[in-house]
Parts: C-alpha cells; structure tokens; sequence
C-alpha cells in the first residue's frame, strides 16, 4: 500500500532509504526514526500496532503512538480519534472522539482530493459513518473507489463490503469477491476472511469449500479472530478439510482468547461434550459465560442450560431463567421453550 508521509519543516527522512542503507528491519528503522523525533515514524508504528501490520496488535500501543503524533500530524489526529470513538486503547469516548474527527477533517478533505490514498479511505469514512459530515453511503463509495483504484487494500476491502452489503451501490455478491479477493492477494486479513467466507457459502463465487480453508488459514496465520473461529468450523465439520476435533479446538481458542464471542461458545461446546479436548463442564461454562456477556444468544441459552441442570455450575433457577430470557429477547426459539417449560 502505498504510505503518504508528512514533510515537516526540520526535513524528513526516507525511512524505505533509512533502513536499507543501516541495514535495518522496517520495524527497527520506524523505531529509531520515532526516537528521533520523526513525526511520520510514530505515526506509522501506530498504524502497525492499531492493525497488527508487522507486529502484533495492541491497541494501548497505537493509541500511545497516535497520542505523541497528533500535535504534530493531522493524520494522528484522525487516528487517535477513532481510538476514542471506538474505545481502543482507551477508554470509549464518543465526544471527545468526533471532536478530533472534526479536527482532522480539513487535512483528511484536502489530502483525499489531492489523490492521497490513504486520506481518501478516511475520507470514505467519514461519510461510511457519519462522523461530523451527513452519512452517505454513496460518497463513501465513491472515496473508497478511488483509494481502491490506487491499491490501497484497506479501501479494496471497504468497497467489497459496499458491493456485497448493497451500501452506496447496487449489491453485487462477484463484484465484492473481485475487490474481496484484490486486498487479500496483497495479504488484508480481513478481506482473505470475507473471501473465504464467499468461497463457503458460494456468494459471488462458486461454492468451494477447499478455496474457502485456503483463505480463512492465510488471515487466521495473522492472528485474525474472525477467520480463526471460522477455520476452527471447518476443522470441526470436516468441510474443505479433513475433520480434527483437536484442530479445531486449537483454532478456537486462538480467536476466543482474542474475545471472539461465536469461538468462545464454539469452544464451550467443545469442552461440555470432550470434543478435541477433555470433557469438561465448569470449563464449558466458563466460556459460555464470557460469549453470553457479550451477547451471543447461543451462548446465552448453553448458559441457562448449564445453570438449569447444575452442569458445570451449582444449579440455579433464577439464573437459568435470567439468561434465558437474555437469549429469548434475541428471539432465540429454544429459551423460548425452555421458558415455557419452566413456567415463564
């Protein structure tokens, strides 16, 4: 992808040179540069830290990094804002997170019609999200678009969710594939995910359940929960791979560990009926319990279970009944039953 670096008055290294000519990784030369006080390397390190590019993601990190920037750099400005907008790496702060939004703005609009790929995928942002502009899909499309047309995998990315959602333009399941698969030729996890989730279902592209294990693996290898949950599906279903409980629960834990709420149920299952992984009931409820609190009606009702026959958990009614009713709400038919059996 190509980066756009901010030249500042004292004049501004080449870090692709920087690192070449001192025989450096781009990792050690973005960290000498930012201990020198180059704005453009701590703004990169936390654009790496923010996306997991390189380096593992931490978000407490990015948000240090957008923090020591953003005086300096409009571009940190826009990022720390979607620290706070989003609660990464620190605590969630909508107000605070538009008014940066609001600050980067001007910079990001001018940066966007000057061709600059990546303040052109923000700019689609804004737009995408209603961040101080009026929400409009369309323009959104069309910043994405023009961002995707330079390589900018993120943007590829955004614009294949647009033609598959049917946001801004008229869904198009093959269109999403072809900018789905675009990114996740140049390595985007979250477009390999969607691509392998494509080649699973058959949208877009013809059912195929191998091309499908291939993708998922490529952006579950980078640490990707969403892919890691769905490979550990594959595993467990025996679908475009041979089927390994074992496999499974490993891909699971990986993405549960990560607060994926489907792998941490998928893994709860896994442990309630010793499946890949010795039976075991308090084990189980404990990943139930974590998915359910973040909203999954599976888990919900798997908890109400547990809860009901004293599985794992010292029996309660009441607590079988209140994490019932949290799945019913979700319009889950089984807590439905459940209630009903119960008397509710």
């Amino acid at each position: 992808m190509k980066k756009f670096f901010i030249l500042l008055a004292f004049g501004l290294l080449s870090l692709g040179a920087f690192a070449q000519n001192d025989g450096l990784s781009r990792l050690d030369s973005l960290y000498t540069c930012a201990d020198k006080g180059y704005v453009d390397a701590i703004v990169e390190l936390g654009k790496m830290y923010s996306n997991g590019e390189g380096v593992p993601k931490d978000d407490k990190k990015a948000f240090e990094f957008f923090s020591k920037a953003a005086p300096a750099s409009k571009e940190a400005t826009y990022h720390l804002g979607r620290c706070y907008y989003d609660g990464e790496g620190v605590d969630k702060d909508t107000i605070k997170g538009l008014s940066l939004f609001e600050e980067a703005l001007p910079w990001v609009k001018a940066e966007a019609e000057k061709g600059n790929a990546d303040a052109q995928r923000y700019y689609g942002n804004y737009f995408s999200n209603g961040w101080i502009v009026q929400k409009d899909a369309a323009r959104a499309v069309i910043w994405y678009n023009r961002a995707a047309q330079q390589g900018d995998a993120k943007a590829q990315c955004y614009l294949g969710n647009c033609y598959y959602n049917g946001e801004g333009v008229v869904e198009d399941k093959a269109e999403a594939v072809k900018w789905y698969k675009k990114a996740a030729e140049q390595g985007n996890a979250k477009a390999q995910c969607n691509l392998g989730y494509c080649y699973f279902m058959g949208e877009g592209v013809e059912q195929n359940y191998t091309e499908a294990v291939k993708w998922y693996r490529k952006a579950a290898e980078q640490g990707y929960a969403d892919a890691q949950c769905n490979l550990g599906v594959c595993y467990d279903i025996g679908e475009g791979v041979t089927e390994n409980k074992a496999e499974a629960v490993k891909w699971y834990k990986k993405a549960a560990e990560q607060g994926d709420a489907g792998a941490q149920c998928n893994l709860g299952d896994c442990y309630e009926n010793g499946e890949g992984v010795t039976k075991n009931k308090a084990e189980a409820v404990k990943w139930y319990k974590k998915a359910a609190e973040q909203g999954d009606a599976q888990a919900q009702y798997n908890l109400g279970v547990s809860y009901e026959n004293g599985e794992g958990v010292t029996k309660n009614k009441a607590e079988a009944v209140k994490w019932y009713k949290k799945a019913a709400e979700q319009g889950f038919e089984d807590a439905k039953n459940a209630l009903e059996e119960l008397g509710y």
